[in-house]
């Protein structure tokens, strides 16, 4: 890599748009809960619960996701996993994060009312914005795969409701194959009549026709992953025209199988094609990394510059939901420390 760069992209700051809430408990947090709780866990220490969160196959990380929610039990481990979570964003520099969050899973459950659980996690964020300087919002979504049409409407009820106070988005995550995005469509409908973007997951474990899927029926303005677009060359210019921006998670596509090795990743022909890529780290714990891991790794892999580093950056940032004069200010803030960071670290001729 460019000498200094590591340092430079350990620095700097960054915007994340694809992370989930509960895929980013950290293994001792989880103890913690799970002892406070009474839950039992397949195993009782941090080594423990490391190794059964490395991840396996889809259906692995399901019941992992369910451990962790199962050992979500009241507002107070919700605003708890909140603080917990922005203190580790905020470790990386990461200023603005748009966080996935399953609200039904939690209804289902225990009964936690919406209300409480984003009560909760507002306390978080405005401990964190006030002591760390570090913010976020939350796209609430639906779980494709364990949810009915009455679900999502409900969750899309929520999602309305919140809106403007902590709510950015509509989500539709989980397993593709099977669970097709209209299913969903009278939710994205009651999302969109309500002036609220929707942001889907597709093209991960679903093709180019989960894709067209979530731009046709979801009418989403951001895809989660998106990397299997290139499987259909009318999809790639589709997404190239309208600069619909990608949520590319590389090494959970890896753990997930989508490909053999980050090597062989298509992330470097992503953006050949003038497609419209944020870099993200999914579920960081059960993938083992972390967002400043994700541009290490590929900086290192795919022979970046500080200039790639910094446009990925500021993608995130241009992609992201907050106001426009806030994104304006965030920019502006940026790029004076990319500047200062160059001198501190980069090595120049």
């Amino acid at each position: 890599m460019q000498p200094g760069l590591t340092e430079f992209i350990r620095a700097m700051p960054k915007v994340e748009l694809h992370v989930h809430f509960e895929g980013a408990v950290q293994p001792q947090t989880l103890l913690r809960l799970a002892r406070k709780n009474g839950i039992q866990l397949p195993a009782d220490t941090v080594d423990g619960i490391r190794q059964w969160y490395a991840f396996t196959d889809f259906p692995h990380f399901v019941e992992i996701y369910l451990q962790i929610s199962d050992c979500i039990r009241t507002p107070d481990d919700i605003e708890l996993l909140a603080r917990e979570f922005l203190q580790g964003q905020a470790a990386q520099n990461i200023r603005y994060s748009e966080v996935t969050y399953t609200p039904s899973t939690h209804y289902k459950q225990k009964g936690l009312a919406f209300g409480d659980q984003l009560a909760a996690i507002n306390r978080a964020r405005d401990w964190a914005e006030a002591e760390l300087g570090v913010s976020m919002a939350l796209i609430t979504d639906i779980d494709r795969s364990n949810s009915t049409l009455e679900t999502a409407m409900m969750v899309a009820d929520w999602a309305v409701s919140g809106h403007g106070n902590g709510v950015v988005a509509l989500g539709l995550g989980g397993y593709e194959p099977g669970y097709p995005a209209g299913k969903f469509a009278p939710a994205f409908q009651r999302a969109h009549e309500a002036g609220m973007p929707c942001v889907l997951h597709a093209g991960e474990t679903g093709g180019a026709d989960s894709i067209w899927d979530a731009l046709q029926t979801g009418q989403s303005v951001r895809i989660g992953h998106g990397v299997r677009c290139l499987e259909d060359p009318a999809l790639v210019t589709e997404l190239r025209d309208r600069q619909i921006p990608l949520e590319v998670s590389p090494t959970s596509n890896v753990c997930l199988g989508v490909f053999d090795s980050l090597e062989t990743h298509a992330l470097p022909r992503l953006l050949s094609e003038g497609l419209y890529v944020t870099l993200n780290s999914d579920d960081p714990p059960m993938f083992n990394t972390t967002l400043t891991d994700e541009y290490l790794k590929s900086a290192q892999t795919f022979g970046w510059d500080v200039g790639q580093v910094e446009q990925l950056v500021l993608n995130a940032l241009r992609a992201s939901f907050l106001p426009r004069s806030v994104k304006a200010n965030m920019e502006r803030e940026f790029y004076a420390d990319f500047a200062r960071l160059r001198r501190e670290y980069l090595v120049t001729p």
